[in-house]
């Protein structure tokens, strides 16, 4: 696998808070198309616009748009990172599933996880 791929009403925008939430550089950008590149060199994290974009709901629920995928996302400090996220534009989703985990929303509404790495996450 090369990258997973979100769509967002505007490629550009929602590829600015995640490259500056992760600190990846940015190795394609086109006007409907960005690419992020890891560091280490693994799979990366495109966007695309979508012009009819929906968001999807976290809890998800039998009548709207559902989560089908997010990016969970290892800390070294939970705390910080969620203040990071949030300062960037992310918001606290209302449903958080277990104590060590941080569930948040992108500006466009796609749910990530923050969560502190661990030897059980290892």
């Amino acid at each position: 696998m090369t990258a997973t791929t979100l769509d967002a009403p505007n490629a550009r925008e929602l590829a600015r808070f995640h490259q500056r939430l992760l600190g990846w550089p940015t190795r394609r950008d086109e006007p409907d198309w960005v690419e992020l590149a890891p560091p280490d060199g693994g799979a990366g994290l495109s966007f695309q616009t979508e012009p009819l974009f929906t968001p999807p709901r976290w809890p998800s629920t039998g009548s709207e748009q559902q989560m089908m995928t997010h990016p969970d996302i290892g800390v070294s400090d939970l705390a910080s990172a969620v203040g990071h996220a949030l300062a960037l534009g992310a918001t606290l989703a209302e449903f958080q599933p277990r104590a060590d985990v941080r569930v948040l929303c992108d500006p466009v509404g796609h749910p990530f996880c923050l969560f502190v790495r661990t030897d059980e996450y290892a």
